[in-house]
């Protein structure tokens, strides 16, 4: 039954190798679990409820995917969006975390509108090839970035913006030997290389005092979430503020959706002839759902993650992978503290290692033609200087569109590119 619903054999794969994916997938993402709540609860959310919400929108979100877009990609709560959510919004601009939650929930909606009329799969399909290939390689060193920051392995450094951290610390000591062993396995072309090595790199934590295994026990009934269950406040969604906080979760959210949705195809060289993602438009409904789905339980914009790259590299290529990090997130409902003992040193390496592996796509790009390679250096090169998807695209974008047209090749650009520019432009302005 699963071999047909997912045409595993047409897509060279197996049930096995799907799940595999899947777990690994989970493994690399599960972090959320613990990190939304930690931030949206400075909001005054309540942080046990948010623990719940954040589980059932990921779980939600990934099940549509995995059932109605049959595409390996996983979905939750996404980083940056809570921030702003917590940081700018409520703490910032003083609005009640209700007020945030109605301006998540209108995200959703519209995004809902803009799918069912093809207005978000236009702007995916009007992304040039060439560009679509460099937000692998970008979102590649993004989420090896990521890892290296999660292991302390790169830190904060006041002089150069960011350094060499401390070489001799246990979370360091765990990622570099988390390196050497999946490395190693890859290499020999083991099966389940990435969860074998976040596997061992945990284990290996608890001998260096970074992993605990949890003072409660594994199982644990999950928390309510009627504390911020359909918690909205419309009395201000006519006013300017809304307007603005709106517009930044609609583009940060569709474009980090797109980036990774075009990014990870790419690398698994799922995009047909035409440089296409299949069934697109199922899958930005997913985060449509998503989002809408998870403001009703009580969080932040919900997006399409980019630690699914994980799974993708483990083999995964159908809706079988997210069916089964779905399966992941409902087991985490119950088993929480087992899944929030991994630290994070024990996934930086497979995020590293997944790094590497997105940047083979820039092999297909003619870098000869400077109005080709100039937009994809830039698209490569700030998404991780701005920790942002978004912001790579943005800035590959306008110097596409301004290269191509300042030179005499106007021609090439397409409409929908150019209402982007222009967007963008505004963007800034704004």
């Amino acid at each position: 039954m699963l071999k047909k619903f997912f045409q595993l054999e047409e897509n060279k794969t197996t049930v096995k190798t799907e799940v595999i994916a899947g777990i690994t997938t989970f493994m690399t993402m599960a972090y959320i679990l613990a990190v939304n709540p930690s931030i949206l609860s400075a909001t005054g959310m309540d942080k046990n409820a948010l623990f719940t919400a954040t589980a059932l929108s990921a779980l939600v979100a990934t099940l549509v995917m995995a059932l109605w877009a049959k595409l390996p990609f996983a979905l939750a709560p996404g980083m940056g969006l809570n921030a702003f959510f917590a940081f700018t919004v409520v703490l910032g601009m003083g609005y009640s975390w209700e007020f945030a939650l109605t301006a998540v929930f209108l995200e959703g909606i519209i995004f809902l509108i803009l799918t069912a009329f093809n207005i978000r799969e236009l702007i995916v399909n009007a992304i040039p090839m060439n560009m679509k290939h460099a937000i692998s390689a970008g979102i590649g060193l993004f989420i090896a970035f990521i890892g290296m920051q999660n292991a302390g392995l790169i830190v904060n450094n006041d002089a150069v913006l960011v350094g060499l951290g401390d070489m001799g610390s246990p979370t360091v000591l765990v990622c570099m030997a988390g390196l050497v062993i999946t490395g190693i396995l890859l290499a020999l072309k083991v099966k389940g290389a990435l969860l074998i090595g976040i596997f061992s790199s945990t284990v290996l934590g608890f001998f260096l005092g970074i992993t605990h295994w949890p003072e409660g026990g594994l199982f644990s009934a999950p928390p309510s979430i009627e504390p911020i269950f359909f918690k909205f406040d419309f009395s201000k969604v006519l006013s300017f503020d809304m307007l603005i906080i709106l517009f930044t979760f609609l583009f940060v959210d569709m474009f980090d959706t797109v980036g990774t949705l075009v990014g990870v195809s790419s690398k698994a060289n799922m995009l047909d002839k035409d440089g296409k993602v299949p069934r697109v438009k199922q899958a930005l409904f997913a985060d449509a759902i998503g989002t809408t789905f998870g403001a009703i339980v009580g969080t932040s914009t919900v997006t399409t993650y980019v630690e699914s790259a994980s799974g993708v590299a483990e083999g995964g290529k159908t809706g079988l992978t997210s069916l089964s990090t779905a399966g992941m997130f409902l087991i985490a409902l119950f088993l929480a503290p087992l899944f929030l003992m991994v630290p994070g040193a024990a996934t930086a390496p497979a995020l590293i290692l997944v790094g590497s592996f997105m940047m083979s796509p820039i092999l297909k790009i003619n870098f000869d033609d400077y109005t080709e390679s100039i937009p994809v250096f830039l698209t490569i090169i700030m998404m991780p200087l701005s920790y942002s998807i978004a912001e790579g695209i943005v800035f590959g974008m306008l110097a596409y569109v301004l290269l191509k047209s300042l030179s005499g090749r106007f021609r090439e650009v397409s409409v929908v590119m150019w209402v982007l520019a222009i967007l963008f432009v505004l963007k800034f302005l704004i």
